[in-house]
């Protein structure tokens, strides 16, 4: 199964290093990364996709934690987390095709960055199936280059409310 992870470190030299290879160590594959700074100077978030058992997953945010200059690890947990992808693409695309092109990209809530005289390039940015379902239908285009960048992600802010009703009403 695939789970994705919000890993809040210190922004110092080695952090990503140290994760990635405790990933490598074990044996699992990272299908997705992104690192970017965050609100608070000086602490960035490093968001991770790995295809593993849940018991796996409790074990990997265990040695995580362990490690130097992490603060903080949180699975977001699909439904409860909001995550997004970019995609940029060069689609090397005649005049007269391009306004089809770009009524698609559009409606997708993409945008239009360079027009040269045989191709354009596009940007979108959504959630991975979206980016998937555009990917496809610029297929026919002809796609000359493509790519992705890692999945990013925060907790829903309605998911936040119904876990404190629920705790609450346990409590």
């Amino acid at each position: 199964m695939k789970h994705t992870l919000s890993v809040i470190v210190e922004d110092k030299p080695g952090a990503l290093g140290r994760i990635t290879t405790m990933f490598a160590r074990r044996g699992f594959n990272i299908d997705s990364l992104a690192v970017g700074p965050t609100e608070r100077a000086g602490v960035s978030c490093i968001t991770l996709r790995v295809d593993c058992a849940h018991h796996t997953l409790e074990q990997i945010e265990k040695q995580i934690h362990k490690l130097v200059n992490v603060l903080r690890v949180t699975e977001l947990v699909s439904g409860e987390a909001v995550e997004r992808e970019l995609l940029v693409t060069r689609v090397s695309v005649p005049a007269a095709k391009r306004a089809e092109l770009l009524r698609t990209a559009e409606a997708l809530g993409g945008r239009l960055l360079d027009v040269g005289p045989d191709a354009v390039v596009l940007e979108v940015s959504g959630t991975p199936d979206e980016l998937d379902a555009f990917h496809e239908l610029c297929r026919p285009f002809g796609i000359a280059d493509l790519v992705r960048t890692g999945r990013i992600g925060v907790p829903r802010a309605s998911a936040r409310r119904r876990a404190a009703r629920r705790l609450a009403a346990i409590g």
